[in-house]
């Protein structure tokens, strides 16, 4: 490791889930107002909603039982709507719903894949822009199964998409294809560049911004993983715009600068980090979702599918943007 990159770790999980270990933790976000943590166990059978009451100094959980809720389909990522105490807006499997925090009921508000089509893609992270809307990245189910090393011509590109659903209700198809496994979208604190993680495509993209329309343009790659074959997954910016990336199968999550520079990395007792958050009633502490080891023969001493924290002595975010609808 380059001596210029300084390592530190997560220590012991901050949260067990009583039934054992979640299948893939995920999307977890922040409110201030209550100081609670809401993610998703979103491969469990249900998908289920925790709640979890924290410290808003410390970050570590109060005592208090997380609440469960079992949801009628896969979420993968959610966010709180303004002026909309207790409901989220969240992408499901095949589209964006509306759910109710206090029964988990789930409301179908915009189908994008049908349902002919689950085999074929599904919808996996996003996120809100400052201007409250709503962006969504689609898994290519089927091509998950290639190796990248040996691409089929005959498939083409990657058939995932990227979608933005704004708070009038209208849905803008943002990038066509060209996706595998659409993960982390964030952007920088000045609002001119938008990243997009393609974790199975092994590749943190940056685009150009424009916050008054919601367009994007000028897509690059931004950080390449290919040689490592290392995934990004969920990431998060801080207040010097900074990335914070969740690197699957690593154990790590990796700090970029926005050129790309790889600065610093948080190491977990998890090998399947999925997502950070921000958290606290100042926004710096990372809370870390994980997965837990679904390989043939997993590894004894890996401690995924579990909720970990991690305060930065420095670095600082801010809170994830509502839904304006």
């Amino acid at each position: 490791m380059d001596s210029a990159i300084e390592s530190f770790s997560t220590g012991p999980p901050i949260y067990r889930p009583p039934k054992g270990r979640m299948v893939l933790g995920e999307g977890p976000i922040y409110r201030v107002s209550d100081s609670t943590l809401h993610w998703f166990d979103c491969l469990s059978s249900p998908c289920e909603l925790y709640i979890l009451p924290t410290d808003p100094e410390t970050g570590s959980p109060t005592g208090e039982e997380a609440r469960i809720l079992p949801l009628s389909d896969s979420v993968s990522v959610a966010a709180f709507r303004q002026n909309k105490p207790g409901s989220y807006i969240a992408a499901y499997y095949q589209g964006v719903c509306f759910l109710d925090e206090a029964s988990g009921t789930f409301e179908v508000v915009r189908e994008i894949i049908p349902t002919a089509e689950r085999d074929q893609r599904r919808f996996n992270d996003g996120g809100v822009d400052a201007a409250g809307r709503f962006w969504l990245a689609e898994i290519d189910v089927r091509a998950t199964a290639f190796d990248m090393d040996h691409w089929p011509e005959s498939y083409g590109e990657p058939k995932g998409r990227l979608w933005r659903y704004d708070p009038d209700g209208s849905l803008h198809l943002m990038i066509p294809g060209g996706i595998l496994c659409g993960n982390g979208v964030k952007w920088s604190p000045d609002n001119k560049t938008m990243y997009l993680n393609d974790s199975m495509g092994m590749k943190i993209t940056a685009l150009d911004f424009d916050l008054e329309t919601g367009n994007v343009s000028n897509q690059r790659t931004l950080v390449d993983f290919r040689a490592t074959k290392a995934e990004p997954d969920g990431l998060v910016t801080d207040n010097d715009g900074n990335l914070w990336v969740a690197v699957y199968s690593t154990g790590k999550v990796m700090v970029f600068n926005p050129e790309g520079k790889k600065l610093n990395e948080v190491e977990l007792p998890a090998k399947y980090p999925t997502c950070p958050t921000w958290g606290g009633k100042n926004h710096d502490i990372l809370y870390l979702s994980t997965a837990r080891d679904r390989t043939d023969n997993p590894d004894p001493n890996d401690d995924g599918g579990h909720m970990y924290m991690f305060k930065p002595s420095q670095a600082q975010g801010q809170a994830k943007y509502e839904f304006a609808g």
